[in-house]
């Protein structure tokens, strides 16, 4: 199938981008679980100086160049975990024509779709329809599903009523001085639970503390992003011995 003709996406962005890579870590058997994929500038600049260049122009052209370059730093760097990705839903016309410089990619960099996840903030405003559309299709093609900042946005349970992911990445707002809000607990517990029965894995982001963490960890939450673990390195892969310094240290 041949990109679709109602968008720009095979247009080369005017400005280059690089990648940072977060470990998200399995603190049960404390291993890395997966990288995720954050758009930098080619020389370090952060996430919002090249997000504010992005617009309705070039957006689908950004959307698949990300995709594809996060997949060939990450095979170049030696990555045998999983690759997390964020996608804009705003920038896919047609779900499975616009997966074909992803697969593209996969291919020639020889990275296994099973181990791509793609994922998409719950507050981005995107008709839910449409997102459930998209994940349905990175589903049957292997990829896994993810939904980021979950608690924080407009969707929430209506859209998980619609589509299980695989994974649901906790709003770090309700992660943060989790160990001593009553409200925060009983809400992730609540979470927590459904995803059980819906056989989801809950993933907790912006760890930060200690306490935070030691309050995930006996609460059964398995796998921990944030800056307690390992911050964002650029152009490089965190080890799962930089983990343990990092908790270490702090």
């Amino acid at each position: 199938m041949r990109p679709c003709d109602s968008c720009d996406c095979d247009v080369p962005l005017d400005f280059s981008i690089a990648m940072a890579y977060q470990p998200i870590v399995d603190v049960v058997e404390e291993s890395i679980f997966a990288h995720e994929a954050l758009v930098r500038g080619e020389n370090g600049e952060g996430a919002w100086e090249i997000l504010s260049r992005v617009t309705d122009e070039n957006r689908y052209s950004f959307d698949q160049t990300c995709r594809t370059t996060a997949i060939r730093f990450a095979a170049e760097l030696g990555c045998k975990q999983r690759l997390s990705i964020n996608f804009l839903p705003n920038a896919v016309y047609e779900p499975e024509a616009c997966l074909q410089f992803t697969l593209k990619a996969a291919k020639k960099y020889d990275f296994p779709r099973e181990k791509i996840i793609f994922e998409v903030t719950e507050h981005e405003r995107v008709d839910s329809g449409k997102i459930v559309e998209i994940f349905r299709t990175y589903q049957t093609r292997g990829f896994l599903t993810a939904i980021d900042d979950f608690g924080e946005g407009f969707a929430g349970l209506n859209l998980l009523a619609q589509f299980q992911p695989d994974i649901i990445k906790l709003d770090m707002q309700l992660i943060r001085n989790i160990h001593q809000d009553k409200a925060k607990q009983a809400i992730i517990k609540g979470i927590v639970l459904t995803s059980e029965l819906l056989d989801i894995t809950v993933l907790a982001e912006g760890v930060e503390t200690r306490e935070e963490f030691n309050y995930l960890k006996a609460q059964g939450i398995r796998y921990m992003q944030g800056y307690f673990l390992a911050k964002p390195q650029f152009m490089q892969l965190a080890t799962m011995e930089d983990v343990m310094k990092n908790i270490y240290d702090n």
